[in-house]
């Protein structure tokens, strides 16, 4: 009898010992998962201001007409105004600079080149913050995840939604 109990709790042991490092693993991933959302983030503001300096340039170089250069410059502006903090605005904001680029027939020889590669970094930058927020939510939604509170207390990643040109 006292046998049967031993290997029962060694079982219940051994089952509670591999639950636990599934635990640990699954919270480091998460860990890791919400650092590369943070590097994202981090990249993808870095391509958004590199935008808007580029365009702040553009408006500032006297090749355009006075009221394009205007309404990039205050595009611009306003993009770089703007925070990350408050999604909605930065969103917009930088949508309207993209709106603006295009408006304007910024083709311009040798700005065109520098600003199809600024358009398409955000394109690329913004893509990959998504991906990364995607598959931290989908982590994130699983139940051992919500059970044992393994996010702690880090905020639940967005995604950022731009109108970049695609």
């Amino acid at each position: 009898m006292r046998v049967e109990i031993s290997w029962v709790l060694l079982a219940v042991g051994a089952l509670l010992l591999l639950f636990g490092a599934y635990a640990s693993w699954t919270a480091g991933r998460l860990d890791r998962l919400h650092h590369r959302v943070e590097l994202a983030r981090a990249s993808l503001e870095t391509e958004l201001a590199r935008r808007s300096a580029l365009v702040a340039e553009l408006a500032g170089s006297e090749i355009l007409d006075p009221a394009s250069a205007l309404l990039l410059l205050d595009a611009a502006h306003r993009a770089r105004a703007a925070s990350l903090d408050v999604l909605e605005v930065r969103e917009q904001a930088e949508s309207a600079l993209t709106r603006a680029i295009h408006a304007t027939g910024t083709d311009i020889e040798p700005w065109a080149g520098e600003l199809t590669l600024a358009m398409r970094r955000v394109q690329l930058a913004r893509r990959f913050h998504n991906d990364v927020v995607v598959s931290t939510r989908d982590l994130r939604q699983r139940r051992l995840v919500t059970w044992f509170r393994l996010a702690g207390h880090a905020p639940m990643p967005a995604t950022i939604e731009l109108e970049d040109g695609k």
